[in-house]
């Protein structure tokens, strides 16, 4: 099978045929890749949502060279031969970023000092790097009371932008599906149906792939903002899953549990709930040593550096005292 080669930001890469042009970004690397806040490279029909990875297809390909008349999503495009695509270069681009991250704050309750999810929050990172200081939206913000949707997971509609993920882990991990979207239009809402609660196994990976604070752990909340806890790489003997995953530390204390993820915050394994609620005991688990976290969110745009003042970034400071 031959493969296809496409261009991204000026960076060439080849690739096989059927790989759409976010997974051929993420292969080059994160300087040229899209945000994504609906796409989950192991979730069937994900992708297409949110339209924060939309990019500018400035050449088609080697047999059509035309551009792309409009700017495309590239969860869902798939790359042509000779296919060149501007995301960080175009100006454009970055407009409609702007634009889209805009629309998702609309109605977002932008409640970052409360919310469990600050620090690891997708739309966070978009919002630091994209947004805007002030909105220009006048009218109310659509509200919905807080719910418990299972005897672990706190459900908070106020925050959620509708990227379906957590319905298609219900879907394709779970054996029965008991919530999804209800309603339409400026009515859509998760919820449960007919007041059903989500009580399987394998529903707290649902929390994993929420990209905001909509889903939150019960078993967790409030207890620690997640700067202050240590993540560990561990793993333990399951009937019911692999069993590794993360464990967060304050001390010796066992906060929270969740599955691994990679760069782009994807688990790679899920974990089931009895690993993520009920194993809080240091003897439950074997450490297998301190887990690498991409620090790119928030959380770590200031930095404490000795024998230096607090500064928002160490480009703020002279070269020497960076030394």
């Amino acid at each position: 099978m031959s493969l296809i080669k496409i261009t991204i930001d000026n960076q060439t890469i080849e690739v096989e045929p059927g790989t759409t042009i976010l997974q051929a970004a993420r292969m080059i690397g994160p300087g040229v890749t899209p945000p994504a806040m609906c796409y989950y490279s192991t979730l069937e029909t994900s992708g297409g949502y949110c339209r924060t990875c939309l990019v500018k297809v400035s050449k088609g390909s080697e047999k059509d060279p035309r551009p792309m008349p409009k700017l495309v999503a590239s969860c869902r495009t798939p790359v042509m031969d000779g296919m060149e695509v501007q995301n960080y270069t175009s100006e454009e681009v970055k407009d409609v970023r702007k634009a889209v991250t805009e629309f998702l704050l609309i109605n977002h309750p932008i409640d970052c000092p409360i919310c469990d999810q600050a620090g690891e929050c997708h739309l966070q990172d978009l919002s630091y790097d994209r947004g805007k200081s002030q909105s220009r939206y006048d009218y109310e913000k659509r509200t919905f009371d807080e719910i418990d949707i299972g005897p672990t997971i706190k459900l908070n509609m106020n925050r959620c932008i509708l990227c379906y993920r957590c319905v298609k882990v219900a879907d394709q991990l779970t054996p029965q599906r008991v919530h999804g979207v209800m309603n339409r239009g400026w009515d859509s809402e998760i919820s449960t149906y007919i007041e059903g609660a989500v009580n399987n196994n394998f529903s707290g990976n649902m929390i994993d792939v929420c990209p905001v604070g909509a889903l939150t752990d019960r078993t967790f909340r409030f207890k620690s903002r997640v700067w202050f806890l240590k993540p560990y790489d561990a793993h333990r003997d399951c009937p019911d899953c692999a069993g590794k995953a993360v464990i967060w530390k304050f001390g010796n204390d066992i906060y929270r549990v969740t599955g691994r993820k990679d760069q782009w915050g994807e688990v790679a394994e899920w974990i089931c709930n009895t690993c993520r609620f009920e194993k809080k005991d240091l003897s439950d688990w074997i450490e297998e040593g301190p887990r690498k976290i991409d620090r790119h969110s928030v959380i770590s745009q200031n930095h404490y550096l000795k024998g230096t003042q607090f500064v928002a970034s160490p480009e703020a400071l002279p070269a020497k005292e960076l030394k």
